[in-house]
Formats: C-alpha cells, structure tokens, sequence
C-alpha cells in the first residue's frame, strides 16, 4: 500500500496517545452525523466536516465545518492538502459511491488512512451498517461460508428486537428538506455535484398524488395477495428499488431498472407453469416518475401472461414473503429480509448476501422451477457475524435511537472494531466478478481476473461492460 511514510508520521504524530483526527465528508440527511462528533470530541477526539452543500452546512449546525466550493475536479488536491495540515487519521462519509467519496478512498487508500462507509442498516428497521472500506461489491466481509460461521461463533448473540420504530414522514421530511434547500440556494455551492438521478424538485412534486392512495393501495395489495393464496396460485414476488439508488449503477450490470424488470419477466414467462403468478412491487418511497405499472403491463401483454403478472404499490412485504413461493430483487435489503423470512431469493445484481447457502446460485431459469431455500442455520451465523461486526444498533431519526447508536458507533471508530474478529477481508471478495453499468471511479486493486460476462449470469446486461479491477487505472 502506498503512503507508508505519512501513515507512520500520522501514527506519530495524532495516534501516541490515543487521540485522533476524524474527517467527516457528507452524511445521511439527519443530526446523526454531528451526534457522532460531538460524542468523539467528548471522548478528547478531533471531529472535522467538509460541507459540499447547504444541506451538508445545516446538519453540522452548531459545529465549525469547511465548506469545498471548487469544482470536482479539484476536489482529490483539495483533500490531500487538508488531510497532511490537519492530521486526519480517519475518514467517515455516508454512501461509498458518492463521487467525492470514490475519491476520497482513493486517496485515503493512498495515504494508509481508514476510511468507514455507513447507510441503512443491512439488518433492517432497527440497525446502522458501518463498514470499513466499502460497501456491497465493494465491501470486505468475508464471502466463504466456513468464514462467516467462524466469526459467529466470536459474537455475542444481538438484540433482534424491534426498539426505535419511526414513521415514513419523517424520512421524508429530512429528505426533501436536505436537498431542496441545497437545490434552491445553489449558488452557495456553485460547482457542487449532487450526482442525483432526477431533478429533486420535479422527483418530490411527483411524489406527491402517491401520498393521497396510500390506504387504498395497501388494501388492493392485501387483497391480491389473499386472492392469490385462497385461489392456492402460486406466486413470486420481484422487489423493485429506487431507480436514483446508487445500488443500482454500481452493483448491477443494467443500464436501467426495466432492464432487469423485462429480463425477469421474460424468464418467468418462459420457465413457469398457468397457475403460477409473478408480483412486482414498487420500493415504498417510489415517486412515480418511472410509470412502472405502466411498462410492466405492456411487457406483460406482450409476452401472454397479462392474467399472471401484477404490479402492486404498498402491501405488507413480510405478509407477502411468508406466502411467496420466491423472492427476485437486484440487489436490495428485502432479499436479506427475505432469507430471514426463510423464503428462497435470487439476486440479479451484486449484494452483500448473495453467497452460497443464503441464496440461489443457479440461473434466473431454473429458480423458477426449483428455488433453493436458505439454510436456516447458516442465516443465523450470518446474521450474527453481520450484527457483531458492521452494524450498529439503533436509528438516524429519533432520539432513542441515535442514543443507543451514537456511544456504540463512535466506540467501534475509536477502537477500530469495525469488521473485526477476521470480518475484514484485505481484497473486497465480491469485487473479482462485479458487472456494473456505471464504471467506478476508484477501487481496490486486486489480483489479475478476467470476467466472463456471459458466464456470470444468464440475465440480459444491457452489453453491459464488465468491470475489471485488475486492468482499472487509479492513477
């Protein structure tokens, strides 16, 4: 690895005596963020932010950030610059495929430093993800069965209790206020690269008839799923996702989400008997902009199976699963829900969770006909090795949950627990055979592979360019 010698002048220098400097780049829209540092500069730390947009700027308030106003094309010089004047021996930023945060573990890769990506927890409602390094493709917990049952047996059995529920509005109202007013009063931050999928003044307006079908959806799906079930028609269930998420550009080989809806459902109709049923269903903060319903009913059309195939908006997804036949996703958490939930998954992009035991590792083709079920026993190694060492318990919205998951994340960065007890891999496993649509700017360099792109998968990837770390210029 390069930078050694500023590696061990930062040890030197910030690390003697147990004191860091933690760097803090853009966060999850909530106060979780400035919680965290305030918690570590209580512990006698050094908590810093570079704010990229006013929304960056109001959630630290009340804490003196740097604000980044230079094009991105500035952004690696800048970072280096500020990393050896202010001795930073940690990176955290929310996301790992954010441009500027692509970057910054490129640099910080560079210079030794750690860097730490946080989200949504895997194990969700009640739980954070803190990874070291990377996320998904990128991340570095183990994929080797026989390695995951061995961390588990090193970890204390979690707390799978619900505790810190809270409301959809109140994701929303952090959402939409985090990005409109970064949005309105853009030129604060003139050249700042929001790197968004839609404009978020047209994605929020759009969103807004869906709030007035709410209750009525929820009931047409219920019904659907109660027909299906008293009719005994067999059914499977593909979840959609959020077309802006970024799982979706760097861990998926297609070029847009009906791509992997179409193959899906060409493979349905091709490999499943008149009774049995396919439902897709739309992510539950899904604006509408897509025209889903729309897309679908018209392939469905297209290829004779319109009395089978059913798009529904809402519904009870754990209700669903304890039902469906399958789970097909791309490479969302329901499918990690799902194996829990004991009903078989077959993932169509890359996912954390996709490994041998868990999931369905033959062909798209052959899950409709004989899904493999998850081993039960293995999906509680896994989700105990998940829970003892990348996530955090706790929530980024309410006050019991960041109180519960501010001491506890800031403990796993202080003392580097973070994808401890051998849950850190040197070479994300997952990255030697990642297809994904967007070409990421930066990742770890491993050993030499060449990846077949029509052996990965018999899912159609849009001539989707095979991503090669070993040939990718980092320089």
């Amino acid at each position: 690895m390069c930078g050694v010698g500023v590696t061990q002048e930062l040890q030197n220098s910030d690390v003697r005596d147990g004191k860091r400097v933690f760097l803090f780049l853009q966060g999850h829209p909530s106060f979780f963020a400035r919680n965290v540092a305030n918690r570590l500069e209580k512990d006698g730390h050094t908590a810093l932010r570079i704010n990229f947009c006013l929304g960056d700027r109001i959630l630290w308030w009340g804490r003196k950030g740097f604000g980044f106003r230079l094009p991105f094309s500035a952004w690696e010089g800048y970072l280096r610059r500020f990393i050896a004047k202010h001795g930073v021996t940690d990176i955290i930023y929310y996301a790992d495929r954010k441009p500027y945060h692509q970057i910054a573990a490129k640099v910080a890769d560079e210079l030794g430093i750690p860097t730490y990506a946080y989200e949504f927890g895997y194990l969700r409602p009640d739980w954070i993800t803190l990874e070291r390094g990377g996320m998904s493709a990128f991340s570095h917990f183990p994929i080797d069965p026989d390695e995951i049952r061995a961390i588990a047996q090193r970890c204390d059995e979690p707390d799978l209790q619900q505790k810190y529920p809270y409301t959809k509005p109140r994701e929303i109202v952090f959402e939409v206020s985090y990005n409109l007013l970064s949005y309105f009063l853009w030129f604060l931050y003139p050249f700042y690269k929001a790197d968004r999928y839609y404009n978020p003044l047209l994605e929020y307006i759009s969103g807004i008839p869906g709030l007035f079908y709410e209750k009525r959806r929820n009931v047409a799906a219920r019904r659907l799923v109660t027909k299906l079930g008293r009719e005994r028609r067999p059914f499977f269930v593909f979840s959609l996702q959020l077309q802006s998420d970024y799982q979706l550009r760097s861990n998926a080989p297609f070029s847009h989400q009906k791509k992997a809806i179409e193959s899906a459902m060409v493979s349905f109709a091709r490999n499943t008997g008149k009774r049995t049923n396919l439902i897709l269903k739309a992510h539950p903060l899904d604006n509408g902009w897509e025209r889903w319903g729309s897309f679908i009913r018209k392939k469905a059309k297209e290829l004779g199976v319109s009395d089978r195939v059913h798009f529904i908006v809402g519904g009870n997804l754990t209700f669903m699963l304890r039902h469906a036949k399958g789970c097909v996703m791309i490479n969302s958490t329901v499918g990690l829900h799902s194996v829990r939930s004991g009903c078989p998954v077959k993932v169509l992009g890359h996912a954390i969770y996709d490994i041998k035991g868990l999931t369905h590792q033959g062909s798209l083709d052959s899950f409709w006909k004989e899904p493999q079920a998850p081993d039960p026993e293995f999906v509680k190694d896994f989700v105990k090795a998940l829970a003892g060492t990348i996530q955090v318990k706790g929530n980024f919205f309410t006050a019991k949950g960041n109180k519960a998951a501010v001491p506890a994340f800031a403990r796993n960065l202080v003392e580097r627990n973070v994808n401890g007890l051998g849950a850190f891999a040197p070479v994300p496993p997952r990255l030697l055979t990642l297809r994904a649509y967007e070409r990421p700017l930066y990742a770890q360099k491993p050993v030499a592979v060449e990846v077949d792109v029509e052996a990965v998968s018999d899912v159609d990837a849009d001539v989707a360019p095979a991503f090669n770390p070993a040939v990718l210029s980092i320089r």
